[in-house]
């Protein structure tokens, strides 16, 4: 008997609707969706409603992949370039072009990344100010401008002190 699919595309399981709905079962199609949508960032909620199973059953069955969430996108890019890189050993001059372009494009962001760790302690460390010091600086100004204000006064009445 062959499977019905819905709208999306996706197998319609059979007793649909029913009760004693027979338990999910994981293909690997369903596992890599899972693994890119890791990859790209989604929310479990999100994934679950792509595969169309609760939230639940999302983590019973990809426990696994779920663990690794952070790792999946560096596994995508790598495996990105591992396709550009055999398109480009095998003559394809677009993917030649790409595979620089990706290399261009990682090798931006890991200076971005080594310059931007500097600077972000460096501006941490000199802006926190506590609260005894900002009490501090504060009282210091207000007496300034205590005494300007009163000099100003004084001039203006050709007072002496």
């Amino acid at each position: 008997m062959e499977p019905n699919f819905d709208l999306f595309g996706h197998p319609v399981r059979e007793g649909f609707g029913n009760r004693g709905r027979p338990p999910y079962e994981p293909t690997e199609k369903d596992r890599n969706k899972v693994k890119l949508l890791l990859a790209l960032g989604w929310a479990n909620q999100r994934i679950a409603n792509a595969l169309g199973v609760s939230p639940a059953t999302l983590k019973r069955y990809f426990r696994a992949d779920m663990k690794q969430r952070d790792a999946m996108r560096d596994r995508l890019d790598a495996r990105r370039f591992e396709i550009a890189l055999e398109q480009a050993n095998a003559g394809n001059v677009t993917a030649l072009r790409e595979l620089g372009a990706m290399i261009d494009r990682n090798d931006r962001m890991s200076i971005e990344a080594s310059m931007g760790k500097g600077r972000d302690d460096d501006r941490l460390a000199t802006e926190k100010v506590g609260k005894k010091a900002i009490d501090e600086q504060r009282a210091m100004s207000a007496d300034a401008d205590l005494m300007a204000e009163l000099e100003s006064e004084a001039a203006a009445q050709n007072a002496r002190h």
